[in-house]
């Protein structure tokens, strides 16, 4: 029963666990906003793909680095307009990762940040998908790709998903 629901979807015998697809793309070039109150998207860091199958799962692996100033700076991974691999609400922004600096005595204090994350996905979908980082600033900008203060020096970013068969 198990071999003839999976050619009934088109995979062979055994094929559980693999890797179908793989897209990727790497920026090495500056993001920076001043958006305080609306996440908005991070350029270069969105990548497209179609899952063969609607019970396959999609693993996302990004990396982010940058910098924030004298407050909270935040990123999040989004599937099109949904975020995902966020914490619960606790008043705020929900988002995958969050720098805080602290400002002591009038003192400007800013975070650099780098940071890997993997998320195996659920799309359930066989539709084109988009998965993207956002990323929203506080009382200064949020800088994806340099430092605050070594506007000279880049470091890359990349995310990359990859389509994984599911076997029944």
């Amino acid at each position: 029963m198990a071999l003839t629901y999976l050619k009934s979807r088109g995979l062979a015998s055994g094929v559980g666990g693999k890797v179908l697809q793989v897209v990727s793309t790497t920026k090495t070039d500056v993001f920076t906003t001043s958006s305080i109150s609306t996440f908005v998207d991070i350029t270069g860091l969105s990548v497209s793909i179609t899952p063969s199958s609607a019970s396959n799962k999609i693993l996302i692996i990004v990396s982010v680095s940058g910098s924030g100033w004298d407050a909270n700076t935040s990123v999040r991974l989004v599937r099109g307009s949904t975020p995902i691999l966020v914490g619960d609400s606790g008043g705020g922004g929900q988002a995958t990762m969050n720098f805080w600096t602290y400002n002591a005595d009038n003192g400007h204090r800013y975070a650099n940040y780098s940071f890997t994350h993997h998320y195996l996905d659920s799309p359930s979908t066989t539709s084109s998908t988009t998965y993207k980082m956002q990323g929203v600033a506080n009382t200064d900008n949020l800088y994806i790709g340099q430092s605050k203060n070594d506007s000279a020096t880049r470091t890359p970013c990349s995310i990359t998903v990859m389509e994984i068969a599911v076997w029944y």
